[in-house]
């Protein structure tokens, strides 16, 4: 994120003798993007973060393309059989090269540690709460958050209720829109969002026991690093690398006079993708104006639609928890009756996000077990 941060101590200058009060120094670390060009941070660690004393088996995380026929889908997806932690409830269902998306019914606290070594991690929590414990410090999280996490950072989950969770793990920088910034990286004023919205972690006491388990997601797998010291020893960091929360219901939706296109609903981007989420907004005011959205074709996107509460006006037979898939290639739209019944309507309540994807997405075998067959034939006439 481009704004700067600070937490707990750290010396005056970079890259200089610091030392606690018993004259041990303490060992600086240097987080950085695109080698040393890009945003990054510096942490100060009571130990050194390289000491690896044990290296696990690679676990290789297989994604079976569900080679079907080309169709739209519709998952029901609290339907899906996904228990345990965090990371291991987590069931893929879409994935490109790009990006890997997952469903994951989370009931149970994470014993490990887990830092993702090649992607950056979206986190919508559906339901439930929790603390996220990373290296930067703590952030409570609940119903409604986007917890981004960028790749690198270390981080446990702590579950207070049992969470639901639908994840974007994308291959490269998970960054607010280019649209929403000034040539400084400001959120401008016009954005739906701001700084203001944004929560970051708080340092909590620095630890050092050891040894502790980091389970690494890598390009293809998982593996076991066992360090020997903590991960959460730090004293101090500062910079503009960090991970950070967003509430689905601090974004303030832009309207107008007739029907808005997808991008004003826009609140993340990455390599490949957009993130888009739909929130409680007064409808179109021009006094024939259709507010809902009209037929359009996917040509060069796959889009990915979950609904999260509320009673989505362009679609029927939707739950939430539902997942909508419509991939590049096919019209789709409002089901019959909806148009019409959106007429003269002055607001909605519904929540949703919505991933658009610029290359092909695969629905994977584990979607199967929640796939709404008769699906592609809810535009006709009933």
């Amino acid at each position: 994120m481009p704004f700067y941060q600070k937490r707990g101590i750290i010396p005056n200058k970079r890259h200089i003798q610091f030392r606690d009060d018993k004259n041990n120094l303490y060992w600086e670390e240097l987080v950085s993007r695109e080698g040393f060009s890009s945003i990054y941070s510096n942490i100060y660690h009571k130990n050194p973060p390289t000491v690896v004393k044990k290296v696990g088996d690679f676990n290789p995380l297989k994604l079976e393309a569900w080679t079907g026929t080309h169709r739209h889908h519709h998952l029901t997806t609290h339907k899906l059989n996904s228990s345990g932690d965090a990371i291991s409830a987590r069931v893929p269902l879409f994935f490109n090269s790009d990006c890997v998306l997952y469903k994951a019914h989370v009931n149970s606290s994470m014993t490990d540690y887990y830092r993702n070594g090649h992607h950056d991690e979206i986190i919508f929590v559906h339901v439930g709460s929790g603390t996220l414990i990373t290296n930067f410090g703590q952030l409570n999280v609940a119903a409604g958050d986007y917890v981004v996490i960028p790749r690198g950072v270390i981080w446990q989950l702590d579950v207070k209720d049992s969470m639901k969770h639908f994840i974007i793990e994308s291959s490269g920088p998970v960054e607010t829109p280019k649209g929403y910034r000034n040539r400084h990286g400001q959120l401008l004023e016009h954005s739906p969002f701001s700084e203001r919205d944004i929560r970051t972690p708080e340092l909590v006491d620095s630890q050092s026991d050891g040894p502790t388990n980091i389970n690494v997601r890598l390009n293809g797998g998982h593996q076991i690093y066992e360090y020997a010291t903590h991960p959460c020893d730090l004293v101090g960091w500062d910079g503009y690398y960090f991970p950070w929360v967003f509430n689905i219901k601090d974004f303030m939706p832009i309207t107008g006079k007739v029907h808005q296109p997808p991008p004003v609903h826009q609140v993340f981007q990455a390599s490949g993708l957009v993130i888009c989420n739909f929130v409680p907004r007064l409808f179109d005011y021009h006094p024939e104006a259709i507010p809902a959205p009209y037929a359009h074709s996917n040509v060069d996107s796959d889009e990915i639609l979950y609904y999260v509460e509320g009673d989505f006006m362009s679609r029927k037979g939707m739950e939430e928890g539902s997942i909508t898939f419509h991939p590049g290639g096919l019209p789709h739209g409002p089901q019959p009756g909806k148009i019409e019944e959106s007429i003269g309507n002055k607001e909605t309540s519904e929540y949703a996000v919505m991933v658009d994807t610029f290359k092909p997405l695969n629905i994977t075998t584990a979607a199967q077990e929640v796939d709404d067959i008769d699906y592609p034939a809810s535009w006709l006439e009933s």
